[in-house]
């Protein structure tokens, strides 16, 4: 399997050609598979902090409010009670983790799926490199002229300092290395933008 190659000066595809890895990129599209990982992705991120207290753990109450019978008023043995203002809640939410089990083939699955499916839909751009000033009017410009104007997901081999200062103010654009890239991200974004280098080291870390 071939892919032309984006030249970044020109914003037009060249006839240089790159052989993409058939395990990776022919693989059809799992959207049952995806849709756990990504699921369980999300629920890794949440934070499980949440803490509230039961009866027994709300201060005070110790005392029963008054006489069990002859008040006219219905019975109570606490003022912790939760029915009462300031009682404690019935089902309290405590601590807890959500994190879902993703084993690594199934992990690895959903991002050649995702991949396959980016290329299917020429949503896939492959560059030898990106090369940026530091100013965000220039690579907003090399984006366009590619024909990127949603924004993208650019991936890089190398930290390259001037990219990630020429990113950071462009909405729906973020740039990350070869090593970063998650199912998430890959879905997250309209294009994903990625260098000769460091799609041969996605594709030896999948194939």
């Amino acid at each position: 399997m071939e892919i032309n190659l984006l030249d970044m000066t020109t914003g037009k595809l060249s006839e240089k050609t790159a052989s993409l890895n058939d395990q990776v990129f022919g693989v059809p599209y799992n959207e049952a598979l995806i849709h756990q990982v990504i699921e369980a992705y999300r629920a890794g991120a949440r934070a499980g902090t949440q803490s509230q207290k039961t009866r027994s753990e709300v201060s005070g109450g110790g005392v029963k409010p008054w006489r069990q019978k002859g008040t006219g008023r219905a019975r109570s043995g606490t003022s912790r009670s939760p029915l009462w203002r300031g009682g404690g809640v019935v089902f309290a939410a405590k601590p807890r983790s959500y994190e879902q089990k993703v084993n690594k083939k199934m992990y690895n699955g959903a991002l050649r799926s995702i991949l396959a499916e980016l290329l299917r839909s020429q949503r896939l751009m492959v560059t030898e490199e990106i090369t940026a000033t530091g100013k965000t009017k220039d690579l907003l410009h090399t984006l366009k002229q590619a024909g990127i104007e949603n924004g993208a997901l650019i991936v890089s081999k190398d930290v390259d300092v001037n990219l990630y200062l020429a990113a950071r103010n462009l909405r729906y654009t973020d740039v990350v290395l070869d090593s970063e890239i998650n199912p998430f991200y890959l879905v997250a974004f309209d294009k994903l933008l990625i260098t000769l280098p460091a799609l041969r080291l996605v594709e030896e870390r999948l194939a």
